[in-house]
């Protein structure tokens, strides 16, 4: 059975959501094959045999944790050329796809970005995405190379299914070109207490209509235990930090409940969260197009409607 490498998504060893979903897809290929860069092997071990890797691959290098993406797709690139392996998954964030490009480059692979759904096909794995800012929903294959492939967060439900995960440490030679960008200082961002925006199951949202007030959108956020977005209106106001900008020239997010208060929404907008599985908004404008995206829609001030819902909340929960 072919190898399907997953390049691990964690911070510090502690292993992201999105790991979990990918060994979950690479299950329906192939046998899991995780592949860890860094040094906290030990921090992330019991994750990856929790969901599933059968072979754990680390590659503890300063050469490929010091620079830039460049190294860590000719790891994976390596990797492939030493193992049969069905398939590449890494995560859809943007180091993510610049490694899937530039490991499809080196080795004359397709390449999938923004996968939603895969599975197993007589060709080899079949993807679903949506494209074109979510307007179409597209079925697509590599047929050249060893198929490289983006998944996005919450493409699916990640399942528990325990895993022999053998470690074997790889050396990897890391060419001088590759080495070309150095990262020379890094600082952890403040933390909110909230989920990361990309992975929360639920989000909350603020655009235009919040004058710069996002006070509501924090408070249901956090009875709802979900993550705070914002649009690009509201980005480019100075109200709320570009990290937490949804859309086109921001984050892609794909949550369970995506609530949008005081957004038009825009097509730039959209794109980043067409793909939610329920979307509600609120908003003053009955005409607004966001309500022709929505599976709920409440037309109102979000000042009054957002508290109201947090006390609902608050009370049904005791």
């Amino acid at each position: 059975m072919a190898e399907i490498l997953v390049l691990v998504d964690h911070a510090d060893g502690e292993v992201r959501k999105t790991t979990g979903e990918m060994l979950t897809l690479a299950r329906r290929l192939g046998s899991p094959a995780a592949v860890f860069v860094g040094s906290q092997i030990d921090t992330a071990r019991e994750a990856l045999k929790k969901y599933g890797a059968e072979k754990v691959y680390v590659l503890d290098s300063s050469d490929l944790t010091d620079y830039l993406v460049a190294p860590k797709a000719e790891a994976l690139a390596r990797l492939m050329e030493q193992h049969d392996v069905g398939a590449v998954l890494v995560p859809a964030s943007a180091e993510g796809k610049e490694i899937a490009g530039r490991l499809a480059v080196r080795t004359g692979s397709g390449v999938i970005t923004d996968a939603v759904d895969v599975e197993s096909g007589d060709a080899g794995p079949v993807t679903t995405q949506a494209v074109f800012a979510g307007a179409f929903t597209v079925r697509a294959r590599v047929t050249h190379g060893t198929p490289v492939i983006a998944v996005k967060p919450n493409a699916v439900t990640p399942e528990a299914v325990d895993g022999a995960a053998t470690e074997e440490q790889v050396t990897v030679e890391v060419s001088e070109v590759a080495k070309a960008a150095k990262v020379v200082d890094t600082q952890p961002r403040q933390s909110s207490g909230r989920p990361d925006l990309s992975e929360a199951s639920v989000v909350v949202s603020g655009g235009r209509g919040t004058a710069g007030d996002f006070a509501p959108i924090e408070a249901l956020a956090d009875v709802l235990g979900g993550a705070v977005g914002a649009s690009r209106a509201a980005v480019d106001s100075g109200w709320y930090p570009h990290a937490y900008q949804v859309g086109q020239t921001g984050k892609t997010v794909s949550p369970q409940l995506y609530l949008a208060a005081g957004i038009s929404g825009a097509i730039q907008h959209r794109a980043g969260m067409q793909t939610s599985k329920t979307i509600v908004a609120v908003n003053k404008d009955p005409e607004a197009p966001i309500f022709e995206l929505v599976d709920f829609g409440v037309v109102g001030d979000l000042h009054k409607v957002l508290p109201a819902v947090t006390e609902q909340v608050k009370a049904r929960r005791g």
